[in-house]
């Protein structure tokens, strides 16, 4: 248990309040926000950020300021009815400031007769609050929320500027977070509760999307060999990036990656060839996502992925006259990282014992998320830190765990007490 008298004393008040945080989490939950249709969830958010005193800022961004950021973030088409809300608490600007940030967007149901409870339901079964977004990441925000109400009740004042910012389009992008970040919110540190079991998270995988085009030569089925199928000259394109991968996970190093097997993933997510059973396929579109790690160049990682592709092609007769087309398209998104030795990571790590006892785990992941941009486009250091597991979210019966919720939540308000400091 904590020895610090003050630690004890947000434990506590975070504890006698677990029904106001299943409360929340499951109005937030309850309000669909499906990336490009977020508004209801973002009422309930505005909502809850007036019930804590912030000072509310709700806008939606604009095509114009987030056109020339499209490698960032990708192609957006929708912007209306697609709000931001920040919640800002001031100070005397004595201490530091933080920008704690929080996506509201989720992915789809997916098969709702799969669902062991509704996916807007909130159910609650033991320690565990079920409903899509619970995890990834509307818990998050409940997190700061519940820090801050801690705080409050406790009649602790920071003495530096919070600011909670709950964003649209991660999903897919980022546009929420470009557009917070345009809008000109700017702090000392950023802090994102994406869910990572109460592990410190201080890198972020890079995430390259790309179209593949294969052409061949139509032929009726019953004389293939007459015509030239973009499926079979696609085969061995695939098997040797399959092999690139994994020659990438044997040769790269880095020390918080060393926890995954497969910390550079290649998937291909969608694959069309075809028009007719039995009609040798003319054409194949194969779309995927390569990863890469922190350290390695964007650019540079591009131009191996197509020479490793066009090396294939050069072995193939009819692929050197036919040569694959690759479109790299969509959000491009970098990896990044923050030292863990860094101002914000010694912090958040240093919160986490003082309330649990023991040092959390220091671990990178291999996916995208919106850290890269406060690092890249914001200029500020960011690091993850949130209850939930990744490997629930997105999935049937998404869920997080009471519990963690709030532990994260104490952390977070001790956190602030360290970060920003106290008025007094």
């Amino acid at each position: 248990m904590p020895e610090n008298e003050r630690v004890k004393d947000i434990s506590q008040t975070i504890d006698a309040n677990r029904d106001a945080a299943i409360d929340m989490l499951r109005a937030l939950v309850q309000a669909p926000s499906i990336t490009g249709a977020e508004e209801p969830a973002q009422d309930v958010v505005e909502k809850l950020f007036r019930a804590r005193g912030l000072e509310i800022d709700r806008w939606e961004a604009t095509p114009e300021e987030i056109e020339p950021y499209y490698w960032h973030v990708g192609e957006e088409t929708v912007f209306a009815g697609r709000p931001n809300v920040a919640g800002k608490r001031a100070s005397s600007g004595k201490g530091r400031s933080i920008l704690l940030n929080a996506h509201m967007d989720t992915v789809d149901y997916g098969d709702e007769s799969l669902w062991t409870y509704p996916p807007l339901s909130g159910s609650v079964d033991g320690d565990l609050l079920y409903g899509r977004g619970s995890c990834d990441m509307k818990g998050g925000l409940v997190t700061y929320l519940m820090a801050l109400g801690a705080l409050d009740q406790l009649g602790i004042r920071l003495a530096g500027d919070v600011t909670v910012a709950a964003t649209v389009g991660e999903e897919n992008g980022g546009v929420g977070t470009l557009s917070t970040i345009l809008r000109g919110y700017q702090a000392d540190a950023a802090l994102i509760t994406e869910p990572t079991r109460l592990a410190l998270v201080p890198a972020q995988g890079g995430s390259l999307v790309l179209r593949l085009t294969i052409q061949g030569k139509s032929a009726h089925g019953a004389v293939r060999d007459e015509g030239v199928s973009a499926v079979e000259k696609f085969i061995p394109i695939f098997q040797d990036l399959l092999a690139f991968e994994k020659e990438r996970n044997e040769s790269l190093r880095h020390p918080l990656y060393a926890h995954l097997s497969n910390k550079i993933p290649i998937s291909f997510g969608v694959v069309r060839a075809g028009t007719w059973a039995s009609t040798v396929p003319e054409e194949l579109v194969a779309e995927g996502r390569i990863g890469l790690i922190p350290g390695e160049d964007v650019d540079e990682f591009r131009e191996a992925v197509v020479n490793r592709i066009m090396a294939i092609a050069d072995g193939d007769a009819w692929l050197r006259e036919h040569r694959p087309e690759i479109e790299w398209f969509g959000g491009q998104f970098a990896p990044a990282e923050t030292p863990v030795d860094a101002p914000i990571s010694q912090a958040v790590i240093a919160a986490h014992m003082e309330v649990t006892g023991c040092e959390p785990a220091v671990e990178g992941v291999p996916y995208g998320a919106d850290m890269r941009l406060f690092q890249l486009l914001g200029d500020m250091p960011c690091v993850m830190y949130g209850a939930g597991d990744v490997r629930v979210a997105h999935y049937v019966d998404e869920h997080i765990s009471i519990d963690d919720l709030l532990t994260a939540a104490k952390t977070i308000a001790v956190f602030l007490i360290d970060w920003c400091e106290v008025e007094g």
